[in-house]
């Protein structure tokens, strides 16, 4: 029976993180450093600033932590949230909900999944089950897109 309940409990926290999809209601965009964090932000329209795909295994939340704090020092009154993408690394995201960064990425087989939720909630964050649809600025001519993806996507997570 108790594994039973813990599956139970176990889809409600992914129902209720797959809901939280919804809350991106700006467009992403996804950055890999501070000069795309801060053309992200230039145009002065809402932004959701998300890391490459695993970026907490390769940067760490501390890197990302500082490179939103510096994009949005440039752009303060740009409104824009931010996502760190941990991809399977439940480690990884239960550290950056310890160094500030609430908002997640972290596939719902990571283990331990169920903790980082909580936790995430519990500090007026959330965990996605996987990245929103973004404009990958890496990918070529991106900035020239960037602005008609923020115009276009307005409604929506893009």
């Amino acid at each position: 029976m108790p594994l039973e309940l813990s599956a139970v409990n176990r889809l409600n926290v992914i129902m209720t993180s797959a809901i939280k999809m919804g809350t991106i209601v700006y467009p992403a965009v996804i950055v890999h450093g501070l000069a795309d964090a801060k053309a992200a932000l230039a145009p002065g329209l809402p932004v959701t600033l998300l890391s490459a795909p695993g970026a907490a295994q390769f940067a760490g939340c501390l890197w990302w932590r500082e490179i939103v704090v510096a994009a949005r020092a440039g752009c303060p009154n740009t409104r824009a949230t931010d996502v760190l993408d941990c991809a399977d690394a439940a480690g990884m995201a239960m550290g950056a909900l310890r160094s500030g960064v609430f908002r997640l990425v972290l596939w719902p087989e990571a283990p331990g999944w169920d903790g980082v939720a909580a936790i995430a909630e519990r500090q007026g964050g959330f965990v996605l089950p996987k990245a929103p649809a973004a404009l990958d600025l890496a990918q070529r001519n991106a900035i020239r897109r960037l602005h008609a993806w923020l115009q276009d996507s307005q409604g929506g997570s893009g």
